[in-house]
C-alpha cells in the first residue's frame, strides 16, 4: 500500500512508550559505563566478557566503526518484444492474459 502523496506514513510519530524507555535507561548511562569497565579491567573475567566491555565502551564514546562494503554489479536488461500479429485475433491468441498466466 503505498503512502499518499504529502501525508506521512506515522503520522503520530514514535510512540511515547520507547522515548519513555530510552530516558529511563539513559539514566543509568553511568553507572553501566563504570561496570563495563569494571569487567574490562577484571583480570579473572573471561577474556571474550573483557572485549565485549572494552568494544561496547568504545562503540558509545567513539561511535561503532563504518563498515565499507565493496561488490561489482553487472546489470543486464532483458525484454522479449512481441512479433508482429497479421491481426487483432492472431494477437489475442498469442498474447492474451489468460495465456501468459
Amino acid at each position: 500500500m503505498p503512502f499518499v502523496k504529502g501525508k506521512s506514513g506515522n503520522p503520530n510519530g514514535r510512540p511515547k512508550v520507547v522515548k519513555d524507555v530510552q530516558e529511563l535507561a539513559r539514566t543509568y548511562t553511568t553507572e553501566a559505563v563504570a561496570t563495563l569497565a569494571e569487567v574490562m579491567r577484571d583480570k579473572e573475567a573471561a577474556p571474550a566478557a573483557r572485549v565485549v566491555a572494552a568494544n561496547a565502551i568504545l562503540d558509545r564514546g567513539y561511535g561503532k566503526p563504518a563498515q565499507h562494503i565493496s561488490a561489482e554489479v553487472e546489470t543486464r536488461y532483458v525484454a522479449e518484444l512481441p512479433s508482429v500479429a497479421q491481426d487483432g485475433d492472431t494477437w489475442e491468441r498469442q498474447y492474451s492474459p489468460r495465456r501468459l498466466q
